[in-house]
């Protein structure tokens, strides 16, 4: 029963109606959310006071046909629902599947079933037919952006600025269980700097610690201008000296590659000499924007940054390339892409250097 809600949306008015459908398949490519989903919905069914003995969490590929029976047939003891959580159920072997596959037909109204499977395992058609089938994806870079600010206040209590929200997706990027963590550090870190505020206390004000950019600076070890982002905003201008001094810094970030980086910069080459192809066959500049989001709507490209905040920039730099200067571009970036693939190069952050250069010398083509 496939859903077109948000599957986050699904779990909540579940939560909130106290309605939980008896089988449900969480899929898709991110983890986190379905951790999150499966954790909300345990502790909106279950009793705590009875968690331990009717709440079971096992791994399918572990089980045979007689546990799966056991584990779907077992009846709630002093409490009115039972849960059980079967992780990556693909894995099932044929006969435990089996088992499955006849409670799924009538399962007990007294159970809650959470089926999972992990990012990257293709969705079970027949599952989901017998289920309530959430699709949790990754979410875009602009839902990241909001989801930064709805678990600071929601989750750790404490406000972040919108700047600071800015700063932090650069420089960590999409990934929530990281984002997470480093959200736990900076909200630790706020609240041990606060200063109580009589004012706000008075006037029965929002007193909450707040994260700012400094407290991301301090915490994550970034400060602004020194980004991937920025450097992809120094190469799109052209500024090469910008551009060079900026390669270190985002090395240096934790869990940015060389790989990465190029990637983010072919995405963004790819989507300059798109506009460029449009502008040169008479769009205005004022509907760049738009067709910049079809381009990342229709390709998927990670642009390191919500696609708004990507269009804005690439509109404003889009006459400064040419189309020649745009395939000149493209070839710098598949051959530095096959050099940091090559398992004799070791020196990435040279690579990544002479590609930088290479990119915004393309001024010099445009002005030939």
């Amino acid at each position: 029963m496939a859903k077109e809600s948000s599957p986050l949306r699904v779990v909540q008015a579940a939560i909130q109606s106290r309605s939980f459908a008896p089988v449900y398949y969480f899929h898709g490519d991110d983890d986190y959310l379905k951790d999150g989903a499966v954790r909300e919905l345990l502790e909106a069914s279950i009793d705590p006071s009875t968690r331990d003995f009717n709440c079971e969490i096992r791994r399918a590929g572990e089980l045979d046909a007689e546990s799966v029976s056991s584990l779907l047939s077992t009846p709630p003891m002093l409490a009115e629902k039972r849960a059980v959580v079967l992780r990556d159920v693909t894995a099932l072997k044929k006969a435990a599947r089996q088992q499955l596959d006849k409670y799924l037909k009538r399962p007990a109204s007294d159970t809650l079933l959470l089926l999972v499977s992990p990012a990257g395992t293709k969705v079970d058609m027949a599952i989901a037919a017998l289920s309530e089938s959430l699709e949790f994806a990754p979410l875009t870079p602009e839902r990241v952006r909001r989801w930064i600010a709805h678990h600071a206040t929601t989750v750790l209590t404490v406000n972040i600025a919108d700047d600071a929200a800015q700063l932090l997706q650069q420089a960590v990027g999409n990934d929530l269980h990281h984002l997470a963590s480093e959200l736990d550090k900076c909200a630790s870190y706020a609240l041990g700097a606060r200063v109580e505020a009589p004012t706000a206390l008075a006037t029965g004000g929002d007193v909450r610690a707040t994260i700012d950019v400094d407290t991301v600076s301090a915490v994550v070890g970034i400060r602004r201008g020194e980004t991937v982002t920025d450097l992809l905003d120094a190469v799109a201008r052209q500024d090469a000296a910008g551009a060079v001094t900026l390669v270190a810094h985002v090395l240096g970030q934790p869990k940015v590659t060389a790989v990465q980086v190029v990637m983010m910069l072919s995405t963004q080459a790819f989507a300059i000499a798109y506009g460029r192809a449009r502008r040169d066959a008479g769009i205005p500049t004022n509907r760049l924007p738009q067709e910049f989001f079809a381009f990342l709507k229709e390709t998927g490209g990670y642009p390191g940054r919500p696609w708004g905040e990507a269009a804005s920039a690439w509109t404003k730099v889009t006459e400064q390339w040419s189309a020649v200067s745009c395939e000149h571009a493209l070839v710098l970036l598949l051959e530095a892409d096959m050099a940091l693939k090559e398992t004799t190069v070791s020196n990435s952050e040279q690579i990544l250097l002479s590609l930088v250069l290479g990119l915004c010398a393309t001024r010099r083509r445009k002005a030939a």
